[in-house]
């Protein structure tokens, strides 16, 4: 990844592709989910927040009212016709594609853009750059009307779920589309209710990226999220977020019985951490991320070898209040949060005992919650 800021390189490529200045700049976030895995799409609870990490999206309208895109990491580029959306693209393409199909479907008016993107957000690490992107393309296809971040939440899930092939839930999305700085979002995945909860004073979020990499489309996700809904069928529930955990223990197959008690106890679990969040309570806070990974780890196996030795060098480490791996799992990144004066120690820890036991090196960023999507007019 570059070392010059997004920001800037999205609106050199821009000019330098349509010789021209932008009339717009979009940021949007990636995200970090503290707790609450493969809930979502099991109608329950999340609690993620925005990352400084963003991808920035420069663009200007289209007299044509076509979409034409280049990324500054990427070769050629993606044109959309809107009115005629055509043959799936492969890529980064298919998701702006595939958003702007979403709006059609449901009678959103698109603008036509000319726009350069750039993401300072790791690609397949967890941390919903594709959801960024998303985000960007909604946000600056209807530059002219009011911003509904639960809306264009629910489209960017559209074009992921319908176009692009991942069964995923909202999390990701609105996670994007609808922080607020300095706090985490608990999500209920059914209402799509939100409440924003303040991250304590003295607390910073460390990612912890172990450069594992993993597809989503086609991959585990997919067969989990089928494995999900055949516990809740066996159930007689309409999602796992209704299942009781008696219930889930007298389930007769043994995978479909672990898969629905992960979901079922992680429910509960994100609901108690947002509490100990609120009320600033540390030790509740580790208690409930390491129930987590283990859960992840052993009732879901969506966890991994680079996975489950990072959380083990950052448990260990200077300064941890609670680790866990995050997003959709069996590669990318771990979370942590960490003691604000301690961590330096804990960064150096992490890498020294991660780069031990596995002889990889793991990229580390320090963040704090940001905003969610947002567009500024330039000129």
């Amino acid at each position: 990844m570059s070392a010059d800021p997004a920001r800037r390189r999205a609106l050199a490529a821009f000019r330098d592709r349509f010789d021209r200045d932008p009339a717009v700049l979009v940021r949007s976030p990636g995200r970090v989910n503290l707790i609450g895995e493969h809930t979502d799409y099991n109608d329950g609870l999340v609690l993620p927040l925005a990352i400084e990490h963003a991808l920035w999206l420069a663009a200007a309208p289209a007299d044509d009212g076509s979409i034409t895109m280049v990324s500054d990491d990427a070769d050629g580029q993606v044109v959309v016709h809107p009115a005629a959306i055509g043959d799936r693209l492969h890529g980064w393409g298919a998701y702006v594609q595939g958003v702007a199909w979403a709006m059609t479907e449901v009678g959103v008016g698109v603008t036509g853009i000319e726009g350069a993107v750039a993401s300072d957000v790791p690609a397949g690490a967890g941390l919903s750059s594709s959801a960024a992107l998303e985000m960007a393309v909604c946000r600056a296809l209807t530059d002219d009307r009011p911003w509904d971040p639960v809306a264009a939440a629910g489209l960017g899930q559209r074009a992921e779920n319908a176009w692009v092939g991942v069964d995923s839930g909202i999390l990701d999305q609105l996670s994007s589309s609808a922080a607020r700085a300095g706090h985490a979002l608990l999500i209920d995945c059914r209402s799509l209710d939100i409440t924003h909860v303040p991250l304590p004073d003295g607390m910073v979020v460390v990612i912890m990226d172990t450069t594992t990499r993993r597809e989503l489309t086609g991959s585990a996700y997919n067969t989990r999220r089928g494995q999900c809904d055949a516990a809740a069928a066996a159930l007689g529930v309409d999602a796992l977020r209704d299942a009781d955990l008696d219930a889930v223990e007298r389930l007769d197959d043994p995978l479909l019985r672990r898969r629905a008690r992960h979901v079922v106890t992680e429910h509960v679990r994100t609901a108690a951490a947002a509490e100990a969040l609120r009320a600033g309570d540390r030790v509740a806070l580790g208690r409930l991320l390491a129930e987590a990974h283990a859960s992840m780890r052993d009732d879901f196996e969506a966890s991994g070898p680079a996975l489950d030795a990072i959380v083990a060098s950052a448990t260990s480490a200077p300064g941890c209040i609670g680790a866990r791996m995050t997003g959709g799992g069996f590669a990318g990144c771990g979370v942590a949060l960490v003691a604000s004066d301690r961590v330096g120690d804990f960064v150096a820890a992490v890498t020294d005992g991660f780069t031990a036991a596995t002889g990889m090196r793991p990229r580390l960023h320090v963040t704090t919650a940001a905003a969610g999507t947002e567009l500024t007019r330039l000129g």
